[in-house]
């Protein structure tokens, strides 16, 4: 028998409700608040969100993160479209930062490729992000140009907090130069390169209890040159491959990310 069109919105109505119920407490992001009892106000986009679109009133229980590791309860006190008070309840135990802190630093891609690298590198629980221009990057846009680039990251970034739920942003640098990222790492505890052209397989690295500060680099589109294979080397990076097939920029940092969060972190 052939579903009518009733029955079909019928069940997607379902699915959406029980998916909903599933979700928990909707997650926000309120800089401001540092510590419970106390209130705060969610304003802009985020409070015309919370009232026409998920249709949250006085007395709905919230989850608030100030995006810097702590996690709070919070209940509505007064909601309108331009304005939402809460009541900041209690503090929340944190359960969704990775072990280890991940730097990702990646070589700057066309487009909106770099748009996806943080999304999902939000999403896996990297703890800072550095793009950087080096030998076969795209040109350096003009400085206003990159301006809204950064601020455009800043907001996925955001957005990726709160689904994926995590407390804590990752901070997220304006780009550099190659030479000058290499000078980030001196406390890292591992320094990686990832590199086409390499024959040591990420496997072969051993777990390391006292691994807590990991520093992944990923080259452009074109990759890295041997010549800047061969300066991050003489600062301590081992270049790794990520297997026989060569890998999208975009891809290789994703991949990179999760693979390091599943020997070394929490996946």
């Amino acid at each position: 028998m052939i579903p009518s069109l009733a029955d079909l919105r019928k069940k997607r109505f379902t699915s959406t409700t029980v998916y909903s119920k599933q979700s928990g407490m909707q997650k926000f992001i309120l800089p401001d608040v540092f510590q419970a009892p106390s209130t705060g106000t969610i304003s802009g986009q985020d409070a015309k969100h919370i009232v026409r679109v998920l249709r949250l009133k006085k007395g709905t229980d919230l989850e608030i993160s100030n995006g810097r590791g702590k996690d709070f309860s919070a209940r509505i006190a007064a909601a309108s479209v331009d304005r939402v008070q809460l009541e900041i309840i209690e503090e929340l135990n944190s359960v969704t930062e990775s072990s280890v802190h991940i730097t990702l630093c990646s070589g700057m891609l066309k487009d909106n490729k770099m748009d996806l690298v943080i999304k999902y590198a939000t999403q896996l629980g990297i703890r800072s992000w550095v793009p950087f221009f080096s030998e076969r990057s795209i040109p350096s846009p003009d400085a206003k140009r990159m301006e809204k680039r950064v601020e455009r990251w800043e907001s996925i970034a955001r957005e990726s907090l709160k689904q994926c739920r995590r407390s804590r942003l990752p901070e997220i640098f304006r780009p550099l130069d190659f030479e000058t990222v290499l000078t980030l790492p001196e406390s890292s505890d591992i320094k990686l390169a990832f590199w086409e052209k390499a024959s040591a397989r990420l496997d072969a690295l051993q777990k390391k209890d006292d691994a807590g500060r990991i520093f992944i680099l990923i080259g452009p589109e074109g990759g890295f040159s041997d010549h800047e294979v061969g300066l991050a080397q003489q600062k301590g990076f081992v270049s790794c491959s990520l297997g026989p097939r060569i890998l999208r920029a975009e891809t290789a940092s994703i991949a990179s990310c999760t693979l390091v969060q599943h020997i070394f972190g929490d996946m």
